[in-house]
């Protein structure tokens, strides 16, 4: 039985919309991410999951360390606290944040400060952070976040993250970060141009051999460039889903990220350095037949985050032969539908798609469905569910 038609059989009581998680997909994705990691901790990146439930599956009840997975990068120091109020003992942000009441809410408890690590890449960062903490006796735990988008000439090829690039700036954050009385615990460099872009064309395989020969080279220098200022690091963070295998060959890195990996969404259909399994989808129901050969099903424009196109689009999987239209694509209340499989829906029959990316659809629904191997089904609430909104 193939992953959706296990879904929909297990879950064929319900009325859709509904969001349901195949479980031996998301354990075949953790198996494949381990096996790809060869050794290395993988850091579960949060804002790819927004299900505490499947955190605990992947790390453990403790929200800590199972198998080869370890940490939390979290999105949000509302959300790291959250999850630490719940067991996570290892979390690093993977963006600054400028919360003051968290912020304050950090500095008041101890384990809090020893379990959440915070990322800064500006010295404004860290007197906002001092600010609010209120206690020089206060050393909160930081990361700095340095850039590791490729630049030619006047290209920047990668995300537009941190300002901190040279080894000398990054010296320079970690003498200041020690000067207000912070312990520089780690780095992190993320590659974006190398993690989530497919490798399918060639030029873009270029692209993604003089990123990780660049960053390789620039990462070694500012590690050397902030050990001389405070000392070993406990964390050199790198990667993504799409750049495991290039990070855990770097001199320096202790460990790599990865969050859509667990659920696979539709924009890692055409990578050619390893095999997706689909986990996580979504049903919506055929509500009117606006012309033969056309359904339309309710609902449906959960549009992912990133550039405006149709690679943010979500991508109806079954029954065979659905694309959406070209002058409507996924709409806020209604989806059309065409193809060779649309004449063949009636009213009331389902359609499933899957989400352009992976945690933003547990924004849309207040659980997950996880199917078993075996059809059993287990509803859990998603952050949502839970009445969490970090942003």
């Amino acid at each position: 039985m193939s992953s959706i038609a296990k879904l929909n059989a297990a879950t064929v009581d319900l009325d859709p919309p509904l969001a349901a998680l195949d479980l031996a997909a998301l354990r075949a994705n953790t198996a494949d991410l381990v096996r790809r990691a060869n050794g290395m901790p993988i850091r579960v990146a949060s804002k790819s999951v927004r299900c505490r439930a499947v955190l605990e599956e992947v790390l453990g009840s403790g929200l800590t360390a199972s198998g080869g997975f370890r940490g939390i990068m979290s999105y949000s120091l509302l959300e790291a606290i959250w999850l630490a109020r719940h067991g996570a003992r290892d979390i690093l942000m993977g963006y600054p944040s400028v919360h003051r009441e968290a912020i304050a809410e950090l500095g008041e408890d101890e384990t809090l400060r020893e379990s959440i690590t915070l990322m800064v890449d500006d010295p404004v960062q860290l007197d906002l952070i001092k600010t609010a903490v209120g206690s020089d006796r206060v050393r909160p735990r930081v990361c700095l976040d340095v850039d590791a988008a490729l630049r030619i000439g006047p290209l920047h090829l990668g995300p537009r993250r941190s300002p901190i690039r040279t080894p000398d700036q990054a010296a320079r954050l970690a003498r200041a970060a020690r000067d207000r009385g912070f312990d520089v615990v780690g780095l992190m460099t993320y590659e974006g141009q190398i993690a989530g872009l497919s490798d399918k064309q060639a030029a873009v395989r270029l692209v993604k051999r003089l990123s990780a020969t660049d960053i390789d080279k620039r990462r070694a220098q500012v590690i050397d460039a902030v050990r001389s200022v405070v000392g070993d690091l406990q964390i050199v963070n790198s990667g993504g889903t799409g750049s495991i295998e290039v990070s855990i060959a770097s001199s320096g890195v202790t460990e790599v990220t990865s969050g859509s990996g667990l659920y696979m969404p539709a924009l890692f259909d055409d990578y050619r350095s390893f095999t997706p399994h689909p986990a996580l989808y979504f049903a919506q129901p055929v509500v009117r037949r606006p012309a033969p050969g056309f359904a339309t099903v309710f609902s449906g424009g959960y549009i992912a985050s990133g550039p405006a196109g149709a690679s943010r689009l979500p991508k109806p999987m079954w029954p065979n032969g659905l694309k959406l239209l070209g002058m409507e694509g996924a709409g806020e209340v209604q989806t059309p539908l065409s193809g060779p499989g649309a004449g063949s829906l009636a009213i009331g029959d389902r359609v499933w798609f899957r989400h352009a990316k992976a945690g933003e659809l547990c924004e849309r629904f207040d659980n997950v469905h996880i199917v078993d191997s075996d059809g059993t089904r287990t509803t859990v609430p998603t952050y949502r569910g839970e009445g969490k909104n970090f942003g």
